[in-house]
């Protein structure tokens, strides 16, 4: 298993039980090929630039885990079908 970590950004205006289903959405994703290390919730802050002409600010959550490759395609899957999360990224990180 490699290690990595995903940082995506939520639409601001959500419920916090909203946030918090789709944090465990991505958790649940991962387990399924891994294990989660971390979960840092960084709260609301403010974008660098507008999002989509709509968005000036996100909720910031970074993930740390360990996992084999194959979950990448299914987090990259879920985070294009879901409009809730404004932006996300996946980057391999040193053991």
């Amino acid at each position: 298993m490699k290690a990595y970590e995903t940082i995506f950004v939520l639409n601001p205006d959500m419920e916090k039980e909203a946030m918090d289903a789709i944090i465990n959405n991505v958790k649940s994703v991962i387990e399924t090929a891994g294990e989660v290390k971390g979960v840092d919730e960084w709260g609301k802050r403010k974008l660098a630039y507008e999002i989509a002409n709509k968005y000036t600010e996100g909720y910031y959550v970074l993930i740390t885990f360990k996992a084999e490759p194959s979950v990448l395609d299914e987090l990259n899957h879920r985070y294009l079908i879901n409009d809730n999360i404004i932006r996300d990224m996946i980057v391999a990180i040193e053991d």
